[in-house]
């Protein structure tokens, strides 16, 4: 038997009947946004047409599964914790959003091979930007993902450690460190020179190989294994942590990410992961 979770903000009754006929019982839960199945018969090829056809968010879950099991919780940041992607909002500002959010959502996709150089192409169509326009983006465009505050606020006092490792920037990784409370923030560096941007980097680039070493090392620090670690993310630069994680969740992502990671989150905000644990 498995542990079936069905959620979606606003889950129809008709959406639960329908896992309801397959399963050939009703949920044991039926509260809101969510309904569960403990002992579900029904195998994840099943869960996945329905949840498809439904439009609605459908995981089979590990019975048992307990935060406790955990020790650390690893965040991407642009798209995931956030609901933009700082480097498009930062080119706005020179007229250059569409050309850069046409290269991140390529990259995000998986379609460029050299992650890297894609980002080095788009920082350097930010050149000559003031710092300013850093707080403008923070100020105006920053938003927190439905469901971020409370699932951090949820994993913070399980006592999980909480880092973001994000292919972003500092300046918007330390103030989202200190807006949710986050135990450690790792990102890409801009370089800024009388306080204008000039087009570079400094420093190790995060990556994808840079991500998963990041989650390797902190877990090392917390005296835990990568098994021990939940990694949320969206793009195919997340793919690498996620792999070597006990439990990832693809949020709002991209295909290549949620056909390799554990579960997914597809209509829910953040907060819904924390249906797939056991109280």
């Amino acid at each position: 038997m498995t542990r079936l979770v069905v959620q979606h903000p606003a889950l129809p009754d008709t959406a639960v009947a329908a896992f309801a006929d397959a399963v050939g019982m009703a949920p044991a839960v039926r509260a809101g946004a969510l309904a569960c199945w403990p002992d579900a018969a029904i195998d994840g090829a099943r869960v996945g047409e329905l949840a498809d056809s439904l439009g609605v968010d459908a995981e089979i879950v590990r019975p048992g599964l307990r935060l406790a099991d955990f020790r650390l919780a690893a965040f991407d940041m642009d798209s995931t914790l956030i609901t933009i992607e700082c480097v498009d909002e930062i080119a706005d500002y020179v007229g250059r959003k569409t050309e850069v959010a046409a290269i991140t959502e390529a990259a995000m996709r998986g379609e460029i091979a050299d992650y890297d150089e894609s980002l080095r192409r788009r920082v350097a169509l930010l050149a000559g930007l003031p710092e300013s326009t850093l707080e403008r983006v923070w100020d105006e465009r920053v938003r927190l993902s439905p469901g971020a505050e409370a699932l951090t606020a949820a994993l913070g006092a399980a006592g999980l450690h909480l880092l973001v490792v994000s292919g972003g920037f500092t300046f918007f990784t330390e103030r989202l460190k200190r807006r949710l409370g986050l135990d450690t923030a790792r990102s890409n560096v801009l370089e800024v020179v009388d306080g204008r941007l000039t087009g570079r980097l400094l420093g190790p680039i995060v990556n994808a190989e840079r991500k998963r070493t990041i989650v390797e090392q902190t877990c090392a620090q917390l005296g835990c294994t990568p098994a021990q670690a939940i990694v949320v993310g969206d793009g195919a630069n997340d793919l690498k942590m996620m792999s070597i994680a006990g439990l990832s969740v693809a949020f709002h992502a991209k295909p290549i990410v949620r056909d390799e990671t554990t579960h997914a989150i597809n209509h829910c905000g953040l907060d819904a992961i924390l249906a797939f644990f056991e109280r």
